[in-house]
């Protein structure tokens, strides 16, 4: 786990990368548009989408999540609580944000087809938290704590193994 802002920052960056990518094909899939995207539309989508939930987990959600996770009784000398808790607050807020965002998206593609915003906001919300909390738990976090753990707490800030 980080322990610095600077690790933070990178253990954040790994994180978003990693629910970008798995979401936004999962959103492309469930909303049948996986074949009908180039590959370069796809990539540009990432990027785009990258760069807005980063934004979201370092400033809005990332804070809020994490003031919310540590402020409820629990024994925090235990990691997996400590895990399952941020883990939660942060798929939560992430999902929250990012589904308003796809329900804009599709707003002004002209995709929603006389749907209510609020009925499609909230078939998003539940659709997306029930792929992403999973993927979180036992996909995407072990992965990033793994690869931030090799990568990133190896290495000290001058260059050196500890």
């Amino acid at each position: 786990m980080p322990t610095t802002k600077k690790e933070e920052f990178y253990f954040g960056l790994m994180m978003c990368f990693g629910m970008v990518v798995f979401m936004t094909f999962y959103n492309l899939f469930t909303h049948g548009l996986l074949g009908s995207i180039s590959v370069r539309g796809i990539f540009a989508q990432l990027l785009q989408i990258f760069i807005i939930a980063t934004l979201l987990e370092l400033f809005i959600v990332g804070p809020v999540a994490k003031k919310m996770a540590f402020s409820l009784p629990y024994d925090k000398s235990n990691k997996l609580y400590v895990i399952l808790f941020l883990a939660f607050f942060m798929v939560s807020g992430m999902v929250l944000c990012m589904s308003l965002y796809g329900l804009g998206s599709a707003y002004f593609s002209n995709s929603l087809q006389g749907e209510s915003l609020l009925g499609s906001y909230f078939t998003l919300v539940c659709q997306n938290f029930i792929f992403a909390f999973p993927l979180q738990l036992i996909i995407v976090g072990p992965l990033v704590r793994y690869a931030f753990i090799k990568l990133v707490k190896t290495t000290s800030f001058s260059g050196k193994t500890i």
